[in-house]
């Protein structure tokens, strides 16, 4: 799995046999359009946790910013990720009031395949 650069934001993969596929998100995902990116991007990670049949972890701790776009690209891998009965968990830092209010509004997922982990 290849890592992502696209403008300020930065995706670092890392996977192995047996662990969780892990994506470290860092800088800012400003796009009004980032699932022309993260679309692909993600479809690729959810390959290849299938292919390794593991599950995928997406790291937000080290994310400075999201916008509502990016939201919905989000909200996307969590569907994508439950029609192909891949496990989906978003690590996030609850200290950043930005990053507990998105999270909080994704609880609704919670169970049915998405698995949201302060840290």
């Amino acid at each position: 799995m290849e890592d992502l650069t696209a403008g300020q934001l930065t995706i670092q993969a890392s996977e192995s046999q047996t662990a969780p596929l892990s994506l470290r998100l860092r800088g800012r995902s400003s796009d009004r359009h980032p699932e022309h990116v993260l679309g692909p991007y993600f479809a690729t990670a959810l390959a290849s946790a299938a292919e390794h049949q593991v599950p995928l972890e997406l790291h937000f701790e080290e994310l400075d910013y999201f916008n509502s776009s990016t939201i919905t690209a989000l909200i996307q891998l969590i569907q994508e990720a439950r029609s192909k009965g891949i496990k989906l968990t978003y690590v996030y830092n609850p200290a950043l009031r930005w990053q507990k209010l998105s999270f909080d509004a994704l609880r609704v997922f919670v169970g049915d395949g998405l698995d949201l982990r302060p840290v």
